[in-house]
C-alpha cells in the first residue's frame, strides 16, 4: 500500500471509512461461508439451491452484531490485543444466529462441523484483515517520519505502550530492553527483548533514536541508575509518568514525557508518617497564604486530601487564586471530598483584613507561604521585599495570636542562613519575629520550616534549562562551581505539613535535602538526556553551548541549611530541629517599629541598616544599594528624563561588564 493511498484513506471522513469496512465484511462473510461448505461437501457448488438462504442470514447477522459491538466505530490503527475478545465475541454470535436458523427453521440442513469451519474462517478474516490493515498503515506512515525507539521495561506498562505506539505515526518501536534475564530473548508484540549490555550495538544496527522508559513503579534511585547508564549513548530519553501520578489521575500510562529531573537526583522520598501528616489538618479549618504559588498550591493539594473541615485560600493574585480554586474543586469532586474551599483575595500587608478573615472562619492552622523569593528581584526592590517578607509575616502572626490560631507554620529558605542578600536577610528576620512572638503567645505555636530549592517552582533553573535547550541554547549557568540543594515540590510540602505537627513553639525545622547538586552538571545531564551534546573546545560540533554569565547580584556559590552545628533529630528521619540564637520580643518589637519608620519614608539605607542590626549574619551596610527607585532618586533627583535615560543606559552597560552581574535568571 503506497503512502499516498494510505494518506488518502486516512483523510476520508469517518462515515466513509466505516462504509468501506462494512462493504469489505459484506463481501468476505458470504465467501467464508461458501468456503466452509465447499470444504465440507468437497464441491464448488455446495448444494446452493438449499443453502442460499444461509448466506443472507450469515451476512445480516454478522453486520448487525459487528455494529452492535462497535467494530465499525473502532479506529483500526489503534486496535490493540484487547480488541481480539470483541472480534471473537462478534464472530461467535453471528455464527450462533446461523446455527439457530439451521436447527429451528431449516431443520438441520448443514452439519455442525461445517459451522465450525465457517467460524474459524470468519474469525481468521475478521481479525487478520483488521490487524493487517493496521500494520500496513503503521509501516507506511512510520517509514519516513517516525522516530525509531527502544522501550526500556518489558512489563505490562511497556507492552501497553508498544501496542499504542505501533498504531501511531510518531514512534516506531523496534525492541525492548529489560534487566530481567528471564525476559531477554522473548518476543512481546513482535519485538525482541534485549539486555542493557546489547543496547550500544542495537543503537547502531537498528538506528535507534530514542529510549522510552516504561517503568512507572521503579524507585527514583533505580531510575537514576538507568539514566546514568543511558547517558553516554547520546540518545533522547523520555519516560512514562511515575506511579504516583498515575494513581492520582494526573497522567495516563501511554503519556510520554521528557525525563523528570527528580530522577536525576535519585533520592527516594520517605513516606509520610501518618501520625504527623494530618494532626494539624484533619477536621480543622486551615488557611494557606500565597495559595496560588508553587509551594502554596502544592500545600493546598495535599491539605485537601487530608480532609480539613475548610480550606481557606488567601492570595493577592486574582488569576493564581482562580486557577488553584478551580483545580481544588475538581479534585474534591473527583475524589468525593467534603471540604469547603474558600477563595479569598487579600494581601498579608493588610493586618485588619487578615484578622477579619481568621476570625470569620475560625482558622486553626496557618501555612504562611506568601513571600517574594527571587534574589535579584528583591535586591532591586528592597522596600517591597522587606514589606512582603517581614512585615506581612509579623502582621499575619499578630492576627493569629489575636484570633486564637493553634499552629502557625512559616515557609522559610536555606538563603536565610548566613544571608548574602536582602531576600535571605528578610526571611531570617521573619524567623526571628516568630521566635520573638512565641515569648508572649501561650495559645499559638509558631514554627518555621527551612529548605532549599524546589524543582519546577517559579524561578527554578530546571524549567529554564529545558526551555533554553529546546530553543537550541545557550544554556546559561551563573558559575561552573555553583551548587544547590534540590527537592521536589510534593516532597517539600509533605515535610512542611509533618514538621508543623511536631512544633512545640519557636522551632526552626530543617529538611534533609540530601546531597547538593552542581548546577553545571545538572545542565549537562539535561542536554545529554534530550539526545543532544554539549558544545565545548573539544567538541566544537556539539549542539548546545553552556554559557557562564557570572554570579548575580548578592548570589552565593553554595547555600547552607544551618546556622552553627547545634541540631537535634525529630520523629521524622528527614526533619531536623535547629537550635539557634534568637532575639527577645522587646528588642524585636523595637526593631520592627524602627523598620516601619524606615519603610514609610522609603529609606533604603536605614532599612538595610536595620536588617544588618537584627540579622547578625548579614552585613548590608557595606554593600551598594541596588534598589532601582532609590538609585534613581538619590543620584539624579532633579535631572531631566533624557539625562536619566542616559544615566540608566550607562549604568546598565557598566554593570553588565562587572563580574557577577547577570539579569537573566539562571
Amino acid at each position: 500500500m503506497g503512502a499516498s493511498v494510505a494518506e488518502a484513506i486516512l483523510a476520508l471522513p469517518r462515515q466513509q471509512k466505516r462504509l468501506i469496512m462494512l462493504l469489505a465484511d459484506a463481501v468476505a462473510i458470504p465467501i467464508a461461508l461458501w468456503a466452509a461448505l465447499a470444504l465440507k461437501y468437497d464441491r464448488l457448488d455446495p448444494f446452493l439451491e438449499r443453502t442460499a438462504p444461509y448466506f443472507l442470514i450469515a451476512l445480516s447477522a454478522s453486520l448487525v452484531v459487528f455494529s452492535m459491538l462497535g467494530l465499525y466505530r473502532a479506529v483500526i490503527r489503534f486496535m490493540g490485543p484487547r480488541s481480539m475478545l470483541t472480534v471473537v465475541t462478534g464472530v461467535s454470535l453471528s455464527v450462533a444466529v446461523v446455527i439457530v436458523f439451521d436447527r429451528f427453521v431449516s431443520n438441520a440442513v448443514i452439519p455442525l462441523s461445517a459451522f465450525a469451519i465457517f467460524w474459524a474462517l470468519a474469525l481468521l478474516y475478521t481479525v487478520g484483515s483488521r490487524f493487517m490493515v493496521r500494520y500496513l498503515f503503521a509501516a507506511t506512515l512510520n517509514g519516513k517520519s517516525a522516530a525509531r525507539v527502544a522501550i526500556y521495561g518489558a512489563g505490562d506498562a511497556g507492552a501497553r505502550l508498544s501496542s499504542v505506539l505501533l498504531g501511531g505515526p510518531d514512534f516506531e518501536p523496534v525492541a525492548f530492553i529489560d534487566d530481567k534475564k528471564s525476559l531477554q530473548g522473548s518476543s512481546i508484540n513482535g519485538l525482541t527483548v534485549f539486555g542493557l549490555d546489547a543496547l550500544p550495538n542495537m543503537v547502531r544496527q537498528m538506528r535507534i533514536e530514542r529510549i522510552l522508559l516504561a517503568m512507572p513503579s521503579a524507585s527514583r534511585r533505580r531510575r537514576r541508575e538507568i539514566l546514568t547508564a543511558l547517558e553516554p549513548l547520546g540518545l533522547h530519553v523520555q519516560s512514562l509518568p511515575h506511579l504516583s501520578d498515575l494513581i492520582a489521575g494526573k497522567a495516563h500510562i501511554d503519556e510520554v514525557r521528557d525525563v523528570d529531573v527528580s530522577d536525576l537526583l535519585g533520592r527516594d522520598p520517605v513516606p509520610p508518617n501518618p501520625r504527623l501528616f494530618g494532626s494539624c489538618i484533619r477536621g480543622k479549618c486551615v488557611l494557606v497564604t500565597g495559595a496560588g504559588g508553587s509551594i502554596g498550591s502544592e500545600l493546598c493539594r495535599q491539605i485537601l486530601q487530608l480532609s480539613p473541615s475548610r480550606l481557606v485560600l488567601f492570595e493577592m493574585s486574582e488569576i493564581a487564586l482562580y486557577t488553584i480554586e478551580r483545580e481544588l474543586n475538581e479534585i474534591a469532586a473527583r475524589d468525593q471530598l467534603a471540604v469547603d474551599v474558600v477563595p479569598l483575595l487579600g494581601n498579608a500587608h493588610h493586618r485588619q483584613r487578615v484578622r477579619e478573615v481568621l476570625s470569620a472562619y475560625g482558622v486553626q492552622t496557618i501555612y504562611h507561604a506568601a513571600a517574594y523569593k527571587h534574589v535579584p528581584i528583591v535586591e532591586h526592590n528592597v522596600i517591597e521585599g522587606i514589606h512582603n517578607n517581614v512585615i506581612s509575616t509579623w502582621y499575619t502572626a499578630e492576627a493569629a495570636i489575636e484570633t486564637g490560631v493553634e499552629t502557625f507554620v512559616l515557609i522559610s529558605t536555606d538563603k536565610a542562613v548566613n544571608p548574602a542578600n536582602v531576600m535571605g536577610a528578610t526571611k531570617r528576620l521573619a524567623e526571628l519575629v516568630l521566635q520573638g512572638l512565641q515569648e508572649r503567645s501561650s495559645g499559638t505555636r509558631f514554627c518555621m520550616v527551612r529548605f532549599g530549592n524546589v524543582l519546577a517552582s517559579s524561578g527554578s533553573v530546571v524549567p529554564l534549562f529545558r526551555e533554553q535547550i529546546r530553543r537550541g541554547g545557550p544554556v546559561t549557568v551563573t558559575h561552573p562551581d555553583v551548587i544547590r540543594y534540590f527537592m521536589t515540590i510534593p516532597e517539600a510540602a509533605q515535610l512542611v505539613i509533618q514538621a508543623g505537627s511536631m512544633a512545640k513553639g519557636g522551632d526552626v525545622f530543617v529538611l534533609d535535602m540530601g546531597r547538593p547538586v552542581r548546577i553545571d552538571d545538572l545542565a549537562r545531564r539535561m542536554v545529554n538526556l534530550m539526545g543532544l551534546t554539549v558544545r565545548t573546545a573539544d567538541n566544537p560540533e556539539g549542539d548546545i553551548e553552556i554559557e557562564y554569565t557570572g554570579l548575580r547580584t548578592a548570589e552565593k556559590l553554595f547555600e547552607e541549611l544551618l546556622i552553627g552545628t547545634n541540631v537535634t533529630g525529630t520523629d521524622h528521619p528527614m526533619i531536623l530541629r535547629a537550635i539557634e540564637h534568637r532575639l527577645p520580643w522587646m528588642r524585636m518589637q523595637q526593631i520592627l517599629n524602627d523598620l516601619l519608620i524606615a519603610l514609610s519614608g522609603f529609606d533604603c539605607h536605614r532599612a538595610l541598616g536595620m536588617l544588618t542590626e537584627s540579622v547578625a549574619e548579614y552585613n548590608g551596610q557595606g554593600m551598594e544599594i541596588s534598589d532601582y527607585v532609590w538609585t534613581r532618586k538619590q543620584v539624579l533627583p532633579h535631572a531631566s528624563d533624557a539625562k536619566i535615560a542616559d544615566f540608566v543606559a550607562k549604568r546598565r552597560s557598566s554593570e553588565a561588564g562587572k563580574p557577577g552581574h547577570e539579569q537573566r535568571p539562571a
